[in-house]
């Protein structure tokens, strides 16, 4: 007998297959990830070809398959149709399930990173016309929280290198902090500068030490000498203020929608979630082609 299970959950992705259906990627609150045929979806007349549109979120009757489980209801509950009419909108929404795909799990619930991800859709959803520009600034949010869901939240409040609280000098216009991706958080420019002097010196030393090594073959020593973190990229006071922020609800206020500050916070953002996942976001080259054409309307 076959078995059917009920689902609620929000498309993700879709492919065709054959001549009419669909693979459908669905986040569900019960089974996390699941894949799905869609049969007949891509018929003109098919029940199913609306409710299997990105980001629709459905009540679904689904029959287990030896390969794939087949979707055998869907009922729409809840569609984010502001998405689609603004390239934005819908650049900065598939960026987001981009993550998700790689964050979620198969087989158990997933109701923390199904309810994050349609908080955000949401946000996006009801930005008004006349604020296209904070865009970018609710993106990096949900970058941030999904990877303070994952437990891969950057280090963003103290230096990697001295466990220091990190806070702008405002009374100096060329403050600057360091971001490492590979250590995972900011660095404090004055420390990582005296710890390339220490390296750099401790190189002489080491040559010399080597060389009386060499002389005298009974002598032994062992080298221990503190790596220096990469620096991947310089953010100012101003941009870390808002990276440091992207942990609470609401999004910052000051400058949200105008400063090109959070074109650096989103690129740095998207280098992290690249190391961390091991693969590009194809979906940020959109967000770049969009903010390069609205080039004026956010500067």
């Amino acid at each position: 007998m076959t078995k059917t299970y009920k689902a609620i959950g929000i498309n993700l992705k879709a492919q065709a297959l054959g001549e009419s259906d669909k693979i459908v990627t669905i986040l569900t609150q019960e089974f996390g990830l699941i894949r799905a045929v869609a049969t007949g979806a891509r018929k003109q007349n098919s029940s199913l070809g609306g409710r299997m549109g990105m980001f629709v979120v459905n009540e679904l009757l689904i029959s287990q398959g030896r390969n794939l489980d087949r979707i055998t209801q869907a009922e729409t509950i809840k569609t984010y149709p502001g998405l689609s009419k603004d390239l934005g909108k819908l650049a900065a929404s598939q960026y987001l399930a981009e993550i998700v795909l790689c964050q979620a799990l198969s087989e158990q619930p997933q109701t923390e990173i199904y309810e994050l991800f349609n908080e955000h859709l949401q946000r996006l959803e009801d930005i008004p016309k006349t604020e296209i520009k904070c865009i970018v600034a609710y993106l990096a949010q949900g970058v941030f929280q999904l990877l303070n869901l994952a437990g891969l939240t950057p280090q963003v409040e103290s230096c990697c290198l001295t466990q220091r609280l990190l806070t702008p000098d405002w009374t100096n216009p060329q403050w600057q902090v360091g971001f490492s991706i590979p250590s995972g958080g900011i660095i404090c420019l004055d420390a990582w500068k005296s710890l390339r002097k220490e390296i750099e010196q401790g190189k002489w030393e080491n040559a010399e030490i080597a060389q009386t090594c060499a002389s005298n073959p009974s002598y032994e020593t062992v080298f221990h000498q503190q790596e220096l973190p990469i620096i991947s990229r310089r953010l100012n006071g101003k941009q870390l203020v808002m990276l440091q922020h992207l942990s609470e609800t609401e999004i910052m206020k000051i400058d949200a929608a105008s400063d090109s500050g959070w074109l650096a916070v989103e690129q740095i953002l998207r280098q992290y979630v690249q190391y961390h996942l091991g693969q590009p976001i194809r979906s940020a080259t959109l967000i770049d082609s969009y903010f390069a054409t609205n080039h004026d309307a956010i500067v």
